[in-house]
C-alpha cells in the first residue's frame, strides 16, 4: 500500500488547482492546491521508489514494479539502455543465445522447484530424479501445443548456425510468454505425476511486464553534433526497437509519441499498439502461422488505453496509418488496383475491426492524414471520453458519423478545424448522444482560422445543445466565434462548474458585457482569455503601433482594471463599525486573464499584485499572484512572505525563462492519465498547450 500511495503522488488531483507545479511544499494533498502542489513531480518519485529499491531484496522487489510502471523516455542513451533493459538490445543473434540460454537456466531452475516440491512428500531427491523432471518439463514444451520454438529449447552451442533461424526479437514469442509457458508445463507435469501439489510460478528478470505507461514527451536529439546523415541513417528510435520493446510490454494501457521520432511508427509498430487485448469482432482471420502466433500474443495482452500521437506527420507515420486502416478497418476490395494487401498472404475478414479498450486518444496537428483515413480510424473506437482532434482535416461527415457511435465523450476539442462546417458542428452538440455528456469543450479559432460558426448556430448550440444547458462544462473555448452582449447575458445559460473560458479574438464583444456575464452566470471562473478581443483592450488594431499616442495603452490598463479587474476580483468592503468578523470575499473567482503581446506590453510592470506571467512561448498572462489554491481553499491577499505568492513572482520576474509546464488554459488535451483539458503537462505536450499561440 505504501508503494502504491507514492506512486499516486506523481498524478495530479482528480479536481486541478490550474496552476503550475512550483515548488516542493509539504505533503501532496487530494484537493485543489497549488501550496501543497496536488503532486510531486516525476523525477521526485522515481528517485524516491529508487532509493526504496536499496533498502534490501524484499523492499527491492516490492518497490521495482512500481518503479517501472510509468517511462518517461528523455535522452537517446537512456532509450538504448531501456531497450537493452527490457527488449534485450539491438543484436539479433544475442538476443536469441541470450533468450535460450534464460529458458534453460529457467527448465532447469522449474525442475529443481518441482522436484523440491514432490521431496516434501517423500519422493527422492537424486540426480536421476532431476533429469527425469526435466525431459518430463522438455517433452511437454515441445509437444503440438507448445508455445516455444524448438530453437528455443536447446541451448546455444548445440545448434548449427542458420540465416533463417528465427530470432527472438523479431519474430519469436516474448519472453513473458516463454516463462509463463514454462510455469505452465511445470504445473502439468507435476499435475500429473502429483496431483495436488502446486509450484511456484518461475521469476521473470526483465521488467517489461510491469510497464504501463510510456511516452516520449522529453526525447530530443538536438544537441549532438550528429550530421544530417547520422541523423537520417544512424537513428535511435526505430520501428524495430519500439516493437521489441512493445512485445516485451503485455500491461500496457498508455504510449505517447511525438514528431521527434514519428518516423518508428511502422505498420508493424500500430500493429502492435492496436491489435492488443481481446480480439473485437472482425479482426484477425489471419493466414500464416506467424501472423497467428502474433495475434495469440497480444491477444493476452492489455488493451490500450490512451494514445497520445500529438504531431506525428511523418511519411513513415503517415504511410503506416493508411495501410493500418485499409488493412483493418475498412471494408474489403477484391478490385483494389495497388494490389499491396494481397502480398505474401491471404485476408479474408467480415466487417471492420474496432477496438473496444481505447478511452481517450489526442490527433492534434496530425495534418498529414487525410479524411478518409482519419475518420474511419477514429470511428473504431466505440468507447472514446476524451477526443482531441484540433488542427486535423476531420471532415464534416465525420461528425454525423461519430454522433450515432456508442461513445459518451467527457472532452472533446475540435479547434481550428478547418474542413468542419457550423452547420455539422450544431447538429452534433444538439442532437448527438455522443456529445451530451461533454464537460470540457473547446471550438478554438483565431485571426488566421476563425470559427466556421455563424451567430445563428451559436445560438442555437448555446441555447439547446445538452452539453450548455446542463451546467456541467468546466471548461470551454468559444474564440473567435460570433459571441454577442445579447448572447451572453440572455441566451446562455448559467455555468456554475465552469473554470477555464476563452473569449480571445473577439474584437467587438465589450468589457461590461463579459464582466456582467462572469458576475451572474460564472462566478466560479479563475482563468479568462481575452487575447484580441474587446475594443477598450485591443488599442493597437485600431490604428496603433509606433505612431498611436502614449495614451493608447494607458486607457486600456486604465479599462482593464476600473471595468473588468476591480468589480469582479477586489472584495467587498465591509463596514468598520460592524462589530461581527466577516471574511470579506470577491464577488467571483477569477485571477488569471490571458491577454494580447500588445496588451501586456501596455500594462507594464503590473499594479499592485498582478503581474504578468510569460510562458516560454509567444502567450502571456495578466496573474493575480497574492490569490490561489491553498489547502483546498482558494485564497485572496496572500502575504508578500506567502511561499505561493513569492514563487508566482518568481515565475513574472523570469520574463518568459521557465519551463513549458508554466502556462493557464491549455491548447491540448492530456490524455494519457485522463485529466483533459485541465490537465497540465510538461515537455513538448507542455510547449504545445501552453507556449504556442495557436
Amino acid at each position: 500500500m505504501g508503494f502504491f500511495c507514492i506512486r499516486g503522488l506523481s498524478l495530479p488531483a482528480s479536481a486541478s488547482s490550474l496552476d503550475p507545479i512550483i515548488g516542493n511544499y509539504g505533503i501532496p494533498t487530494a484537493v485543489p492546491s497549488s501550496m501543497p502542489p496536488s503532486n510531486w513531480p516525476e523525477p521526485v518519485v522515481r528517485k524516491t521508489l529508487a532509493n526504496l529499491c536499496l533498502v534490501n531484496h524484499a523492499w527491492y522487489n516490492a518497490a521495482k514494479p512500481w518503479l517501472w510502471q510509468k517511462i518517461e523516455v528523455r535522452l537517446p542513451r537512456s532509450w538504448l539502455a531501456l531497450e537493452e533493459q527490457i527488449a534485450g538490445g539491438n543484436d539479433d543473434q544475442n538476443i536469441d543465445d541470450n533468450t535460450a540460454l534464460a529458458v534453460e537456466q529457467s527448465i532447469q531452475t522449474a525442475s529443481k522447484v518441482a522436484l523440491a516440491s514432490t521431496a516434501s512428500a517423500g519422493a527422492s531427491s537424486d540426480e536421476d530424479a532431476l533429469r527425469k523432471w526435466k525431459e518430463s518439463i522438455l517433452d511437454n514444451l515441445s509437444g503440438p501445443d507448445g508455445s516455444i520454438p524448438f530453437e528455443l529449447l536447446t541451448p546455444p552451442a548445440s545448434r548449427d548456425p542458420s540465416p533463417r533461424r528465427l530470432t527472438a526479437k523479431s519474430k519469436g514469442p516474448a519472453l513473458w510468454e516463454i516463462m509463463r509457458s514454462i510455469s505452465n508445463a511445470v504445473q502439468n507435469v507435476m499435475d500429473q505425476n502429483e496431483p495436488g501439489v502446486y509450484v511456484p510460478r518461475l521469476h521473470d528478470p526483465r521488467p517489461g511486464r510491469f510497464v504501463q505507461h510510456i511516452d516520449f514527451n522529453h526525447f530530443r536529439t538536438i544537441g549532438m553534433r550528429r550530421s544530417v546523415e547520422e541523423s537520417v541513417t544512424s537513428r535511435f528510435v526505430t520501428g524495430e526497437r519500439v516493437e521489441a520493446l512493445l512485445k516485451e510490454m503485455p500491461n500496457l494501457t498508455a504510449f505517447g509519441a511525438t514528431e521527434y521520432m514519428d518516423g518508428a511508427l511502422t505498420l508493424r509498430v500500430l500493429n502492435e499498439l492496436f491489435l492488443r487485448g481481446s480480439p473485437s469482432r472482425g479482426r484477425g482471420l489471419v493466414a500464416n502461422d506467424a501472423e497467428d502466433d502474433d495475434r495469440k500474443r497480444r491477444r493476452d495482452c492489455k488493451d490500450l488505453e490512451s494514445v497520445d500521437l500529438t504531431g506525428c506527420v511523418s511519411a513513415v507515420f503517415v504511410s503506416a496509418l493508411t495501410e493500418f486502416v485499409n488493412m483493418h478497418l475498412l471494408p474489403s476490395d477484391e478490385d483494389r488496383r495497388d494490389g499491396r494487401r494481397a502480398r505474401s498472404r491471404l485476408v479474408r475478414r467480415e466487417e471492420p475491426a474496432t477496438f473496444p479498450g481505447l478511452q481517450r486518444l489526442c490527433l492534434r496537428g496530425v495534418k498529414s492524414i487525410q479524411p478518409q483515413i482519419l475518420t474511419p480510424f477514429v470511428l473504431a473506437f466505440p468507447s472514446l471520453t476524451h477526443l482531441d482532434l484540433s488542427c486535423t482535416r476531420v471532415p464534416p461527415e465525420f461528425l454525423a458519423a461519430f454522433g450515432d457511435s456508442s461513445a459518451r465523450l467527457r472532452s472533446l476539442a475540435l479547434a481550428r478545424c478547418i474542413r468542419l462546417t457550423g452547420e455539422s458542428i450544431k447538429t452534433f452538440l444538439i442532437h448527438a448522444p455522443a456529445a451530451a455528456q461533454i464537460e470540457e469543450l473547446t471550438l478554438y479559432g483565431d485571426a488566421t482560422f476563425p470559427s466556421p460558426l455563424s451567430t445563428e448556430d451559436l445560438e442555437e448550440i448555446v441555447s439547446l445543445a445538452p452539453c450548455f444547458t446542463r451546467g456541467e462544462l468546466t471548461y470551454l473555448d468559444l474564440s473567435s466565434a460570433p459571441i454577442t452582449k445579447e448572447l451572453l447575458c440572455d441566451v446562455f445559460r448559467p455555468q456554475p462548474k465552469l473554470r477555464s473560458l476563452g473569449l480571445s479574438y473577439i474584437p467587438d464583444l465589450e468589457l461590461a458585457a463579459i464582466a456582467q456575464f462572469i458576475r451572474s452566470k460564472a462566478a466560479n471562473v479563475e482563468v479568462l482569455t481575452l487575447v484580441s478581443t474587446s475594443p477598450e483592450l485591443d488599442w493597437g488594431n485600431g490604428g496603433g503601433g509606433m505612431g498611436a499616442p502614449r495614451g493608447s495603452a494607458r486607457q486600456a490598463s486604465v479599462a482593464l482594471h476600473t471595468q473588468f479587474i476591480s468589480p469582479l476580483c477586489t472584495p467587498h468592503y465591509t463596514s468598520i463599525l460592524s462589530t461581527a468578523s466577516v471574511m470579506r470575499q470577491a464577488p467571483t473567482r477569477l485571477r488569471v486573464i490571458e491577454l494580447s503581446v500588445l496588451a501586456l506590453a501596455g500594462l507594464g510592470v503590473g499594479a499592485g499584485a498582478w503581474r504578468i506571467i510569460r510562458s516560454k512561448g509567444s502567450r502571456g498572462w495578466y496573474v493575480d499572484t497574492a490569490s490561489g489554491w491553498v489547502g483546498g481553499e482558494l485564497k485572496r491577499d496572500l502575504e508578500r512572505c506567502h511561499p505561493l505568492r513569492k514563487e508566482m513572482d518568481r515565475l513574472a520576474d523570469a520574463n518568459g525563462n521557465v519551463s513549458s509546464s508554466v502556462g493557464w488554459h491549455a491548447r491540448k488535451m492530456e490524455v494519457l492519465h485522463g485529466y483533459g483539458m485541465l490537465g497540465r503537462e510538461d515537455g513538448l505536450y507542455g510547449a504545445v498547450s501552453f507556449a504556442y499561440q495557436g
